[in-house]
Protein backbone atom coordinates (compact mmCIF):
# COMPACT_ATOMS: atom_id res chain seq x y z
CA UNK A 1 0.00 0.00 0.00
CA UNK A 2 2.97 2.60 0.98
CA UNK A 3 4.53 1.89 -2.61
CA UNK A 4 1.00 2.53 -4.21
CA UNK A 5 0.56 5.46 -2.15
CA UNK A 6 3.99 7.07 -3.10
CA UNK A 7 3.38 6.26 -6.67
CA UNK A 8 0.09 8.00 -6.82
CA UNK A 9 1.91 10.98 -4.94
CA UNK A 10 4.52 10.96 -7.93
CA UNK A 11 2.00 10.81 -10.37
CA UNK A 12 0.23 14.02 -8.60
CA UNK A 13 3.19 15.88 -8.23
CA UNK A 14 4.17 15.59 -12.20
CA UNK A 15 0.86 15.98 -13.59
CA UNK A 16 0.84 19.81 -11.30
CA UNK A 17 4.44 20.21 -12.90
CA UNK A 18 3.28 19.35 -16.34
CA UNK A 19 0.35 21.85 -15.80
CA UNK A 20 2.52 24.48 -14.68
CA UNK A 21 4.67 23.78 -17.30
CA UNK A 22 1.88 24.00 -20.13
CA UNK A 23 0.24 27.62 -18.36
CA UNK A 24 3.72 29.04 -18.42
CA UNK A 25 4.88 27.51 -22.25
CA UNK A 26 1.08 28.80 -23.20
CA UNK A 27 1.59 31.96 -22.17
CA UNK A 28 4.76 32.40 -23.91
CA UNK A 29 3.16 30.52 -27.02
CA UNK A 30 0.36 32.90 -26.84
CA UNK A 31 1.62 36.49 -26.51
CA UNK A 32 5.16 36.38 -27.32
CA UNK A 33 8.28 37.92 -25.70
CA UNK A 34 7.15 41.45 -24.35
CA UNK A 35 10.15 43.96 -24.74
CA UNK A 36 8.90 47.45 -22.56
CA UNK A 37 10.56 50.94 -21.97
CA UNK A 38 12.81 49.59 -18.91
CA UNK A 39 14.24 46.47 -21.48
CA UNK A 40 16.69 48.05 -22.86
CA UNK A 41 18.56 49.46 -19.98
CA UNK A 42 18.62 45.67 -18.55
CA UNK A 43 20.12 44.47 -22.24
CA UNK A 44 23.09 47.23 -22.44
CA UNK A 45 23.86 46.85 -18.52
CA UNK A 46 22.48 50.27 -18.00
CA UNK A 47 24.20 51.98 -14.51
CA UNK A 48 21.08 52.46 -12.70
CA UNK A 49 19.98 48.30 -12.98
CA UNK A 50 21.54 45.96 -10.97
CA UNK A 51 23.78 42.92 -11.98
CA UNK A 52 21.91 39.94 -12.11
CA UNK A 53 19.46 40.13 -14.62
CA UNK A 54 21.32 42.11 -16.80
CA UNK A 55 24.19 39.09 -16.57
CA UNK A 56 21.35 36.67 -17.25
CA UNK A 57 20.33 37.92 -20.29
CA UNK A 58 24.11 38.54 -21.50
CA UNK A 59 24.50 35.08 -20.83
CA UNK A 60 21.80 33.77 -23.20
CA UNK A 61 22.61 36.43 -25.39
CA UNK A 62 26.62 35.01 -25.78
CA UNK A 63 25.44 31.65 -26.28
CA UNK A 64 22.88 32.01 -28.71
CA UNK A 65 23.29 35.64 -30.27
CA UNK A 66 19.97 36.77 -32.21
CA UNK A 67 17.06 35.67 -31.17
CA UNK A 68 18.06 34.91 -27.54
CA UNK A 69 14.86 36.84 -26.32
CA UNK A 70 12.15 34.00 -26.82
CA UNK A 71 15.13 31.55 -25.43
CA UNK A 72 15.44 33.61 -22.17
CA UNK A 73 11.76 34.09 -21.70
CA UNK A 74 11.61 29.86 -22.26
CA UNK A 75 14.07 29.62 -18.90
CA UNK A 76 12.16 32.30 -17.06
CA UNK A 77 8.42 30.05 -17.34
CA UNK A 78 10.15 27.08 -16.79
CA UNK A 79 12.26 28.98 -13.59
CA UNK A 80 9.03 29.86 -12.37
CA UNK A 81 7.08 26.97 -13.09
CA UNK A 82 9.29 25.12 -11.00
CA UNK A 83 9.35 27.63 -8.38
CA UNK A 84 5.61 27.17 -7.99
CA UNK A 85 5.87 23.37 -8.08
CA UNK A 86 8.92 23.00 -5.51
CA UNK A 87 7.11 25.84 -3.16
CA UNK A 88 3.74 23.80 -3.40
CA UNK A 89 5.17 20.32 -2.97
CA UNK A 90 6.53 21.41 -0.01
CA UNK A 91 3.19 23.32 1.66
CA UNK A 92 1.40 19.95 0.49
CA UNK A 93 4.01 17.19 2.27
CA UNK A 94 4.35 19.72 5.44
CA UNK A 95 0.49 20.28 6.02
CA UNK A 96 -0.75 17.08 4.16
CA UNK A 97 -2.68 18.96 1.67
CA UNK A 98 -5.33 16.70 -0.28
CA UNK A 99 -5.39 17.44 -3.80
CA UNK A 100 -7.92 20.12 -3.96
CA UNK A 101 -5.89 21.48 -1.26
CA UNK A 102 -3.13 21.36 -3.37
CA UNK A 103 -4.49 22.55 -6.12
CA UNK A 104 -5.44 25.58 -4.65
CA UNK A 105 -2.32 26.88 -3.69
CA UNK A 106 -1.08 26.15 -6.88
CA UNK A 107 -3.96 28.36 -7.81
CA UNK A 108 -3.12 31.45 -6.12
CA UNK A 109 0.49 31.10 -6.61
CA UNK A 110 -1.16 30.98 -10.55
CA UNK A 111 -3.19 34.06 -9.76
CA UNK A 112 -0.36 37.11 -9.34
CA UNK A 113 0.75 36.79 -13.42
CA UNK A 114 -3.15 36.94 -14.09
CA UNK A 115 -3.69 39.65 -12.70
CA UNK A 116 -0.69 41.34 -13.90
CA UNK A 117 -1.67 40.43 -17.60
CA UNK A 118 -5.77 41.43 -16.96
CA UNK A 119 -5.88 43.67 -14.16
CA UNK A 120 -3.47 45.86 -13.96
CA UNK A 121 -2.26 48.79 -16.07
CA UNK A 122 0.55 47.84 -18.40
CA UNK A 123 -1.02 44.38 -19.01
CA UNK A 124 1.64 42.42 -18.75
CA UNK A 125 2.67 38.84 -18.35
CA UNK A 126 5.96 39.32 -16.29
CA UNK A 127 7.40 36.05 -16.99
CA UNK A 128 6.99 36.67 -21.14
CA UNK A 129 8.72 40.21 -20.45
CA UNK A 130 12.42 41.62 -20.68
CA UNK A 131 12.48 43.01 -16.73
CA UNK A 132 14.05 41.80 -13.64
CA UNK A 133 10.90 40.99 -12.53
CA UNK A 134 10.55 37.70 -14.85
CA UNK A 135 13.60 36.59 -12.44
CA UNK A 136 12.83 37.73 -9.37
CA UNK A 137 9.84 36.08 -9.14
CA UNK A 138 10.92 32.47 -9.70
CA UNK A 139 13.98 33.68 -6.70
CA UNK A 140 11.35 34.67 -4.25
CA UNK A 141 9.67 30.87 -4.78
CA UNK A 142 12.71 29.38 -3.66
CA UNK A 143 13.74 31.51 -1.47
CA UNK A 144 10.39 31.55 0.45
CA UNK A 145 10.91 27.46 -0.44
CA UNK A 146 13.98 27.79 2.28
CA UNK A 147 12.57 30.05 4.48
CA UNK A 148 9.63 27.39 5.31
CA UNK A 149 12.41 24.83 5.82
CA UNK A 150 13.73 27.37 8.35
CA UNK A 151 10.50 27.93 9.96
CA UNK A 152 10.07 24.15 10.40
CA UNK A 153 13.02 22.50 10.01
CA UNK A 154 15.35 24.96 11.14
CA UNK A 155 18.65 23.09 9.42
CA UNK A 156 21.66 25.19 9.18
CA UNK A 157 21.54 23.77 5.32
CA UNK A 158 18.13 25.28 4.61
CA UNK A 159 19.13 28.41 6.62
CA UNK A 160 22.31 28.55 4.31
CA UNK A 161 20.09 28.06 0.77
CA UNK A 162 17.96 30.98 2.32
CA UNK A 163 20.48 33.67 2.51
CA UNK A 164 21.85 32.68 -0.61
CA UNK A 165 18.50 33.51 -2.55
CA UNK A 166 18.03 36.19 -0.45
CA UNK A 167 21.88 37.74 -2.03
CA UNK A 168 20.34 36.59 -5.39
CA UNK A 169 17.08 38.56 -5.16
CA UNK A 170 19.19 41.63 -4.04
CA UNK A 171 21.25 41.64 -6.75
CA UNK A 172 18.51 41.49 -9.30
CA UNK A 173 15.78 43.88 -7.33
CA UNK A 174 17.09 46.72 -5.06
CA UNK A 175 13.97 46.97 -3.39
CA UNK A 176 14.72 43.03 -2.69
CA UNK A 177 17.27 43.70 -0.23
CA UNK A 178 14.46 43.07 2.49
CA UNK A 179 14.46 40.20 1.75
CA UNK A 180 18.28 39.93 3.86
CA UNK A 181 17.18 41.57 6.82
CA UNK A 182 13.67 39.36 6.83
CA UNK A 183 16.46 36.34 7.07
CA UNK A 184 18.05 38.07 9.95
CA UNK A 185 14.72 38.76 11.57
CA UNK A 186 13.46 35.07 11.25
CA UNK A 187 16.90 33.85 12.86
CA UNK A 188 17.26 36.25 15.94
CA UNK A 189 13.56 35.57 16.55
CA UNK A 190 14.41 31.88 16.41
CA UNK A 191 17.21 32.47 18.40
CA UNK A 192 15.22 34.10 21.37
CA UNK A 193 13.16 31.76 21.46
CA UNK A 194 15.02 28.85 21.58
CA UNK A 195 16.77 31.38 24.34
CA UNK A 196 13.52 31.40 26.50
CA UNK A 197 12.74 28.15 26.08
CA UNK A 198 16.35 26.93 27.50
CA UNK A 199 16.02 29.80 30.46
CA UNK A 200 12.95 27.72 31.40
CA UNK A 201 14.17 23.95 30.94
CA UNK A 202 18.22 24.57 31.87
CA UNK A 203 19.91 23.56 35.25
CA UNK A 204 22.54 26.03 34.37
CA UNK A 205 23.24 29.26 32.13
CA UNK A 206 26.09 27.65 29.85
CA UNK A 207 23.05 26.64 27.22
CA UNK A 208 21.71 29.87 27.51
CA UNK A 209 25.16 32.07 27.01
CA UNK A 210 25.89 29.88 23.75
CA UNK A 211 22.29 30.77 22.16
CA UNK A 212 23.14 34.36 23.11
CA UNK A 213 26.26 34.56 21.38
CA UNK A 214 24.66 32.72 18.72
CA UNK A 215 22.74 35.62 17.98
CA UNK A 216 25.83 37.41 16.64
CA UNK A 217 26.37 35.14 14.11
CA UNK A 218 22.93 36.09 11.85
CA UNK A 219 24.31 39.83 12.31
CA UNK A 220 27.49 39.41 11.27
CA UNK A 221 26.48 37.07 8.09
CA UNK A 222 24.14 39.62 7.12
CA UNK A 223 26.95 42.41 7.83
CA UNK A 224 29.17 40.27 5.04
CA UNK A 225 26.41 39.50 2.85
CA UNK A 226 25.61 43.27 2.79
CA UNK A 227 29.59 44.44 2.08
CA UNK A 228 29.48 41.62 -0.37
CA UNK A 229 26.43 43.26 -2.42
CA UNK A 230 28.06 46.13 -2.39
CA UNK A 231 31.72 44.90 -3.65
CA UNK A 232 30.15 42.75 -6.28
CA UNK A 233 27.89 45.88 -7.50
CA UNK A 234 30.97 47.95 -7.86
CA UNK A 235 32.98 45.18 -9.34
CA UNK A 236 30.37 44.58 -11.97
CA UNK A 237 29.78 48.32 -12.54
CA UNK A 238 33.70 48.36 -13.36
CA UNK A 239 33.90 45.41 -15.62
CA UNK A 240 30.92 47.31 -17.41
CA UNK A 241 31.38 50.93 -17.40
CA UNK A 242 35.10 51.32 -16.09
CA UNK A 243 34.07 53.18 -13.28
CA UNK A 244 33.91 51.45 -9.46
CA UNK A 245 31.24 52.60 -8.11
CA UNK A 246 28.10 51.78 -7.42
CA UNK A 247 23.93 52.03 -8.82
CA UNK A 248 22.98 55.29 -9.52
CA UNK A 249 19.79 56.95 -9.67
CA UNK A 250 18.60 56.06 -5.67
CA UNK A 251 18.86 59.31 -4.71
CA UNK A 252 17.32 61.11 -7.55
CA UNK A 253 14.11 58.72 -7.03
CA UNK A 254 14.10 59.62 -3.17
CA UNK A 255 14.54 63.43 -4.08
CA UNK A 256 11.64 63.20 -6.25
CA UNK A 257 9.00 62.65 -3.65
CA UNK A 258 11.27 64.91 -1.12
CA UNK A 259 10.44 67.56 -3.96
CA UNK A 260 6.95 66.65 -4.16
CA UNK A 261 6.76 67.62 -0.15
CA UNK A 262 8.12 70.76 -0.31
CA UNK A 263 6.43 74.16 -0.54
CA UNK A 264 8.47 77.60 -1.48
CA UNK A 265 9.92 78.89 1.62
CA UNK A 266 11.77 75.37 2.75
CA UNK A 267 14.51 75.93 -0.24
CA UNK A 268 15.56 78.56 2.48
CA UNK A 269 17.78 76.30 4.31
CA UNK A 270 20.01 76.49 1.37
CA UNK A 271 22.45 79.27 1.16
CA UNK A 272 20.92 82.14 -1.29
CA UNK A 273 23.90 81.99 -4.37
CA UNK A 274 24.52 77.61 -3.23
CA UNK A 275 24.31 75.67 -6.68
CA UNK A 276 21.70 73.50 -4.24
CA UNK A 277 19.24 76.76 -3.66
CA UNK A 278 19.38 77.01 -7.70
CA UNK A 279 18.40 73.28 -8.07
CA UNK A 280 15.45 73.63 -5.66
CA UNK A 281 14.28 76.76 -7.07
CA UNK A 282 14.35 75.92 -10.91
CA UNK A 283 12.91 72.26 -9.44
CA UNK A 284 9.93 74.03 -7.73
CA UNK A 285 9.03 76.10 -10.16
CA UNK A 286 9.00 73.51 -13.34
CA UNK A 287 6.71 71.48 -10.52
CA UNK A 288 4.66 74.43 -9.89
CA UNK A 289 3.99 74.48 -13.29
CA UNK A 290 3.30 70.46 -14.47
CA UNK A 291 1.11 70.70 -10.99
CA UNK A 292 3.80 68.25 -9.56
CA UNK A 293 3.50 69.15 -6.28
CA UNK A 294 1.51 68.24 -2.99
CA UNK A 295 -0.78 71.25 -2.62
CA UNK A 296 -2.64 70.33 -6.34
CA UNK A 297 -3.07 67.00 -4.70
CA UNK A 298 -7.12 67.04 -4.02
CA UNK A 299 -8.70 67.33 -0.86
CA UNK A 300 -9.44 63.44 -0.06
CA UNK A 301 -6.69 60.42 0.80
CA UNK A 302 -7.65 58.67 -2.16
CA UNK A 303 -7.64 61.89 -4.68
CA UNK A 304 -3.92 62.55 -2.90
CA UNK A 305 -2.42 58.99 -3.34
CA UNK A 306 -3.74 59.33 -6.56
CA UNK A 307 -1.83 62.14 -7.65
CA UNK A 308 1.28 61.69 -6.16
CA UNK A 309 1.37 58.66 -8.04
CA UNK A 310 0.57 60.08 -11.23
CA UNK A 311 3.28 62.82 -10.77
CA UNK A 312 5.55 60.93 -9.21
CA UNK A 313 7.91 60.02 -13.29
CA UNK A 314 6.70 63.18 -14.41
CA UNK A 315 8.46 65.31 -11.49
CA UNK A 316 11.72 62.69 -12.11
CA UNK A 317 11.76 62.31 -15.23
CA UNK A 318 10.67 66.10 -16.82
CA UNK A 319 12.42 67.83 -13.89
CA UNK A 320 14.95 66.85 -11.66
CA UNK A 321 16.21 64.13 -14.32
CA UNK A 322 16.44 66.79 -17.26
CA UNK A 323 17.93 69.61 -15.49
CA UNK A 324 20.38 67.42 -13.37
CA UNK A 325 21.54 65.94 -16.85
CA UNK A 326 21.48 69.56 -18.37
CA UNK A 327 23.22 71.46 -15.77
CA UNK A 328 26.43 68.20 -15.49
CA UNK A 329 26.69 67.68 -18.87
CA UNK A 330 26.77 71.43 -19.85
CA UNK A 331 30.25 71.54 -17.65
CA UNK A 332 31.98 69.78 -20.11
CA UNK A 333 33.97 66.79 -20.78
CA UNK A 334 31.77 64.57 -18.53
CA UNK A 335 30.36 61.32 -19.52
CA UNK A 336 26.74 59.79 -19.07
CA UNK A 337 28.46 57.69 -16.06
CA UNK A 338 30.06 60.62 -14.60
CA UNK A 339 26.88 63.09 -14.60
CA UNK A 340 24.78 60.10 -13.59
CA UNK A 341 27.19 59.52 -10.33
CA UNK A 342 27.22 63.87 -9.67
CA UNK A 343 23.39 64.07 -10.25
CA UNK A 344 23.30 61.62 -7.25
CA UNK A 345 25.67 63.08 -5.22
CA UNK A 346 23.58 66.26 -5.50
CA UNK A 347 20.64 64.78 -4.68
CA UNK A 348 21.62 63.30 -1.61
CA UNK A 349 23.10 66.70 -0.30
CA UNK A 350 19.40 68.26 -1.29
CA UNK A 351 17.80 65.17 0.83
CA UNK A 352 19.83 65.86 4.23
CA UNK A 353 18.66 69.36 4.33
CA UNK A 354 15.07 69.36 2.75
CA UNK A 355 13.71 66.04 4.23
CA UNK A 356 14.05 67.83 8.04
CA UNK A 357 12.20 71.04 6.81
CA UNK A 358 9.14 69.38 4.84
CA UNK A 359 9.45 65.72 7.01
CA UNK A 360 5.91 66.51 7.99
CA UNK A 361 4.27 66.32 4.25
CA UNK A 362 6.60 63.94 3.37
CA UNK A 363 5.73 61.01 5.96
CA UNK A 364 1.75 62.12 5.13
CA UNK A 365 3.12 61.25 1.66
CA UNK A 366 4.76 58.29 2.23
CA UNK A 367 1.95 56.52 4.54
CA UNK A 368 -0.36 57.33 1.42
CA UNK A 369 2.15 55.42 -0.60
CA UNK A 370 2.07 52.69 2.39
CA UNK A 371 -1.24 52.07 2.36
CA UNK A 372 -2.26 51.85 -1.46
CA UNK A 373 1.17 49.81 -1.58
CA UNK A 374 -0.22 47.39 1.17
CA UNK A 375 -3.54 47.28 -0.52
CA UNK A 376 -1.70 46.24 -3.96
CA UNK A 377 0.23 43.47 -2.26
CA UNK A 378 -2.89 41.33 -1.81
CA UNK A 379 -5.93 43.63 -3.83
CA UNK A 380 -6.12 45.98 -6.42
CA UNK A 381 -7.17 49.39 -5.18
CA UNK A 382 -10.49 50.73 -5.89
CA UNK A 383 -12.50 52.15 -3.11
CA UNK A 384 -14.68 48.91 -2.26
CA UNK A 385 -11.95 46.82 -3.10
CA UNK A 386 -9.80 48.93 -0.19
CA UNK A 387 -12.02 48.17 2.59
CA UNK A 388 -11.83 44.04 1.97
CA UNK A 389 -8.11 44.25 1.80
CA UNK A 390 -8.18 46.24 5.10
CA UNK A 391 -10.58 43.39 6.45
CA UNK A 392 -8.03 40.39 5.27
CA UNK A 393 -5.23 42.02 6.94
CA UNK A 394 -7.31 42.34 10.16
CA UNK A 395 -8.60 38.61 9.89
CA UNK A 396 -5.40 37.31 9.27
CA UNK A 397 -4.15 38.98 12.45
CA UNK A 398 -6.84 37.69 14.42
CA UNK A 399 -7.02 34.41 13.37
CA UNK A 400 -3.44 33.80 13.69
CA UNK A 401 -3.06 35.10 17.20
CA UNK A 402 -6.35 33.17 18.09
CA UNK A 403 -4.30 29.93 16.56
CA UNK A 404 -1.73 30.76 18.70
CA UNK A 405 -3.53 30.82 21.52
CA UNK A 406 -5.69 27.77 20.86
CA UNK A 407 -2.50 25.66 19.62
CA UNK A 408 0.37 26.76 21.39
CA UNK A 409 2.29 26.42 18.27
CA UNK A 410 0.90 26.96 14.70
CA UNK A 411 2.57 26.39 11.24
CA UNK A 412 -0.08 27.94 10.15
CA UNK A 413 0.54 31.21 11.47
CA UNK A 414 3.98 31.50 11.23
CA UNK A 415 3.52 30.91 7.39
CA UNK A 416 1.78 34.26 8.05
CA UNK A 417 4.04 36.13 10.29
CA UNK A 418 6.04 35.33 7.02
CA UNK A 419 3.79 36.80 4.50
CA UNK A 420 2.83 39.84 6.62
CA UNK A 421 6.51 40.62 7.69
CA UNK A 422 7.98 40.17 4.30
CA UNK A 423 4.88 42.54 2.70
CA UNK A 424 5.22 45.40 5.41
CA UNK A 425 8.97 45.52 4.44
CA UNK A 426 8.61 45.42 1.22
CA UNK A 427 5.70 48.06 1.24
CA UNK A 428 7.58 50.13 3.67
CA UNK A 429 11.08 49.92 1.54
CA UNK A 430 9.23 50.61 -2.02
CA UNK A 431 7.67 54.02 -0.44
CA UNK A 432 10.99 55.43 0.36
CA UNK A 433 11.83 55.86 -3.12
CA UNK A 434 9.50 55.24 -5.34
CA UNK A 435 5.24 55.08 -5.66
CA UNK A 436 4.01 50.97 -5.03
CA UNK A 437 3.19 49.89 -8.19
CA UNK A 438 1.08 46.19 -8.92
CA UNK A 439 4.51 44.40 -10.28
CA UNK A 440 6.23 46.00 -7.52
CA UNK A 441 4.00 44.55 -4.78
CA UNK A 442 3.24 41.29 -6.54
CA UNK A 443 5.92 39.16 -4.49
CA UNK A 444 3.33 39.02 -1.10
CA UNK A 445 0.04 38.00 -2.96
CA UNK A 446 0.52 34.16 -2.81
CA UNK A 447 1.67 33.99 0.20
CA UNK A 448 -0.51 36.05 2.01
CA UNK A 449 -3.39 34.00 0.59
CA UNK A 450 -2.00 30.38 0.95
CA UNK A 451 -1.27 31.18 4.62
CA UNK A 452 -4.64 32.73 4.77
CA UNK A 453 -6.18 29.37 3.37
CA UNK A 454 -3.62 26.98 5.38
CA UNK A 455 -4.83 28.80 8.77
CA UNK A 456 -8.99 28.21 7.49
CA UNK A 457 -7.66 24.93 7.49
CA UNK A 458 -6.35 24.61 10.79
CA UNK A 459 -9.02 26.22 12.01
CA UNK A 460 -11.65 24.31 10.87
CA UNK A 461 -9.45 21.12 11.85
CA UNK A 462 -8.70 21.96 15.26
CA UNK A 463 -12.60 22.83 15.55
CA UNK A 464 -13.86 19.26 13.97
CA UNK A 465 -11.55 17.49 16.22
CA UNK A 466 -13.30 19.26 19.70
CA UNK A 467 -16.78 18.32 18.43
CA UNK A 468 -15.40 15.19 18.22
CA UNK A 469 -14.04 15.28 21.57
CA UNK A 470 -16.88 16.81 22.95
CA UNK A 471 -19.21 13.94 21.63
CA UNK A 472 -17.56 11.13 22.84
CA UNK A 473 -17.47 12.82 26.19
CA UNK A 474 -21.03 12.72 26.42
CA UNK A 475 -20.15 8.83 25.94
Amino acid sequence: METVGLKNKRIRSGCILGGLLLFFLGMLAAYGVGVYNDSEQYITMHIHREPLYPLFLAFFRVILGEGYLTVTAVAQNLLTAAGIWVLTEYIAAHFKLRLWEELIVVFLQVVPHLMTRYVSALHIFLENSVMSEALCIPLFQFFLYFMLRVLFENRKRDRAWSLVFAFLLSMTRGQMMTTILIWLAVQLLQGTLQIIRQGRTAADDTGNRESKHGLFVPVILVIFVFGLRSLTVHVYNYAVTGYFMGNTYGQVNTLTNVIYACDREDGEVFEEDSLERAFFDRFYDEADVLEANHKYGGETFTQRAAHLESYHDVLKFQVLEADLSAYYFGLGKIDYYQQSSMSDEMAGRMIRKLLPACFGQWLYDYVLLCTYGFIRSIAVVHPLINWFALLCYGAALILSIWQVRRLKRSDAAWVMGLALLFIAANVCATSMTIMCLSRYMIYGFSLFYIAGFLLLREWMQKAAMERRENGISRY
